[in-house]
């Protein structure tokens, strides 16, 4: 069977090279044509907020969810599964990720295994084909003992492993002093949003018994391995690893003889009231998907809340605003009631509408709108609306009082606003406001004293916090397999930060910007480019460092800046695009490397601008791809992730990313003056 994957309009041969003015014809029919589709697109609100694409541990969870809170009656999870099953790859795996060699293309163990024991309680047959293909894969690979500590939470509140093989979270964690080691505060928000909810469930051991035929024993390659905790985890040293094994165990023996007990009433408490706090406000904590389901696990399971308490209800609100009705639905348009004829129904991770309206708008003014056009008026006051004064969870890490000013990811999360959204709307607020939109000057200006104050000690930026990384040991923990239990310093995000304060006005004469530019050469590969943590990858990462150093009047000049380039223009391809894959985490030497898409292609035609100018027949290249490749709506074809939740973890797909990226990328071509 022919799927998307298999054919990509983005692989097409470019003709034969055109004359530059030729070019810039062409380019600016293209542009023209992608803007009218973008703004088509854009809310009467004035915000834009494109799917969010995710793996197949949204839909396995969220069916998981509902058996553990006894609420597997819900008619939509019959097209949940139908989805799940669509994303059952031929060999009977799920993956992170369509496409690639090693990640994408090898089998997720936990995300099979979920997707096995999710459909099984739907009803299919151990004995279908589909069922037999996966379980085959999962034995061959170890079995379901193997895999991750968060997955294994599900299974011990179904009751197919003991909480002996699950991690010990003691809620008295709380009561740690800020300079103990071990802190809330020191790790990822992320982090912090799913361990308060686990660390109940791990205490209280709620259990819901399935009868016989619902179990998955069949899954464990050895069944005394269900009563274990297994090592996984990103952890580089092995013996901290075992270290911490051994001090799992020993948790759970004092907790059996009662030695847990001081404090653990009081700490439930705490933890509880965390919680709920937490969602004041707020769609949920974290407002994203994995911290809410544990929450609403926490409170029915652990807490005594009825379906009926407003924070349960409102969260699982939160959950159904993330259904996407149908293969090619749409965000917020599944109704319980949903049309018969719709069979499918998949989930996002959250709603990016924030980051989709800064990147827009920031993309249109790149393609020569100004602030009179109703589009980015629309959208600037929609941005200045969203803008968080709220002093949370970021101010533990702070050392000194600011005034801040920022804004988070989705439509509401006032506890964890970030540096990269942050960045992103004040840098187009301010072009907005150079443009004549004066309303958006003040808001751009007073996000930058919390942004300097966010800067690390290694003089680079992290997403959600200051000071929560250069803790190795923390990826020894059993509960450290999801490869982000810290927020560390990032290129990619650094370099982003260096172009909204050069957009500022702010040059390298700049103290934060010296010592920005310190870390990034620091972090320089040795063949020139950059890793991406947000992004895929090397492209990604480079680009965003690249146009950061342009914008504070960086000399591109240097030797270290033009290796950069010169890296780009050794993976671009012989018909003028990029492409790279989320397997460049697996192995770095595939970095640059993958199907040619259009949001990585943009990437690199700015990134190169920046560095050789408008003239550079690479740059035109690229630009000549972007435009013969495009659709005739006014879009691209991109069926790729090209997006970074956590590396070799978790991916994304933003499906507006092959939208404004190219409309970017050509804006600021035609822009840059006549060849």
């Amino acid at each position: 069977m022919t799927s998307i994957l298999d054919h990509n309009p983005a692989e097409t041969a470019v003709s034969s090279p055109r004359q530059a003015h030729s070019l810039r014809v062409a380019a600016q029919l293209c542009l023209d044509a992608a803007v009218d589709h973008l703004t088509g697109l854009q809310h009467a609100q004035g915000y834009w907020c494109g799917e969010l694409e995710g793996d197949s541990i949204l839909q396995s969870e969220y069916i998981l969810m509902k058996w553990i809170i006894s609420k597997e009656d819900d008619p939509r999870l019959v097209k949940i599964a139908n989805h799940l099953r669509d994303q059952q790859r031929p060999d009977g795996s799920w993956g992170q990720y369509p496409g690639g060699r090693v990640g994408g293309g090898k089998l997720d163990l936990s995300a099979t295994v979920k997707g096995y024991f999710a459909l099984k309680l739907m009803g299919d047959s151990p004995e279908a084909d589909h069922m037999r293909r996966a379980r085959e894969r999962i034995l061959s690979s170890g079995g379901a003992e193997r895999i991750n500590s968060f997955s294994k939470f599900y299974l011990a509140c179904l009751g197919q492993v003991s909480y002996d093989a699950v991690p010990t979270i003691p809620p008295q964690l709380v009561f740690m002093p800020k300079w103990f080691y071990f802190h809330l505060d020191k790790v990822s928000a992320w982090s912090r949003t799913m361990i308060v909810p686990l660390s109940i469930v791990t205490t209280c051991k709620p259990v819901r018994d399935l009868p016989p035929h619902l179990h998955i024993s069949e899954l464990f390659a050895r069944s005394e391995n269900r009563d274990r905790l297994l090592p996984t985890g990103f952890g580089k040293s092995p013996g901290w690893t075992k270290f911490f094994l051994y001090m799992d165990k020993a948790l759970k023996i004092a907790d059996r003889i009662g030695l847990l007990k001081l404090g653990r009433t009081r700490a439930l408490q705490q933890m509880e009231h965390w919680m709920v706090d937490h969602c004041q406000g707020s769609d949920g904590p974290g407002a994203i998907f994995p911290p809410i389901v544990y929450l609403i696990i926490a409170l029915c399971n652990c807490c005594g809340y009825t379906d009926e308490h407003p924070i349960i209800r409102d969260n699982h609100r939160h959950l159904e605003n993330y259904f996407i009705h149908g293969r090619e639905g749409s965000p917020r348009n599944c109704p319980a009631d949903a049309p018969p004829g719709d069979e499918t129904i998949h989930l996002q991770p959250c709603e990016s509408p924030v980051w989709d309206t800064g990147i827009a708008a920031y993309a249109l003014v790149n393609a020569g709108l100004d602030s009179s056009h109703p589009s980015l008026h629309r959208a600037a006051d929609w941005l200045i609306s969203k803008e968080c004064r709220k002093r949370a969870d970021w101010v533990n890490n702070i050392e000194r009082e600011v005034d801040f000013s920022g804004w988070y990811f989705e439509f509401n999360n006032p506890w964890y606003p970030d540096v990269d959204d942050t960045v992103m709307v004040s840098m187009v607020l301010r072009r907005l406001a150079d443009l004549g939109y004066e309303p958006a000057r003040a808001p751009a200006q007073r996000s930058l004293a919390w942004v300097f104050a966010m800067q690390n000690d290694d003089g680079g930026w992290a997403a959600f916090d200051r000071d929560t990384c250069n803790r190795p040991l923390y990826d020894c923990v059993p509960f450290a397999d999801h490869n982000a239990i810290q927020d560390p310093s990032c290129p990619d995000i650094t370099g982003r930060t260096l172009e909204c304060l050069g957009t500022h006005g702010i040059d390298t004469s700049n103290f934060y910007v010296q010592r920005a530019i310190e870390f990034i050469r620091s972090h320089q590969e040795p063949d020139g480019c950059w890793f991406g943590r947000w992004g895929v990858n090397y492209i990604y990462g480079t680009w965003q460092v690249v146009g950061g150093l342009k914008k504070v009047g960086y000399d591109m000049k240097a030797d270290w800046v033009q290796r950069a380039g010169q890296w780009l223009k050794d993976h671009q391809k012989p018909d003028g695009s990029f492409g790279e894959t989320a397997d460049s985490y697996e192995d770095p030497t595939l970095r640059g490397t993958g199907p040619s898409t259009a949001s990585q292609t943009a990437w690199a035609a700015m990134a190169m601008m920046s560095i050789f100018g408008r003239r550079d027949s690479a740059v035109q290249r690229a630009i000549q791809w972007l435009c013969d490749t495009q659709l005739e709506n006014g879009n691209w074809h991109e069926p790729y992730f090209t997006g970074t939740g956590f590396p070799r973890v978790f991916y994304l797909r933003y499906h507006l990313y092959r939208l404004y990226f190219p409309i970017m990328a050509i804006g600021r071509w035609l822009g840059a003056g006549p060849a």
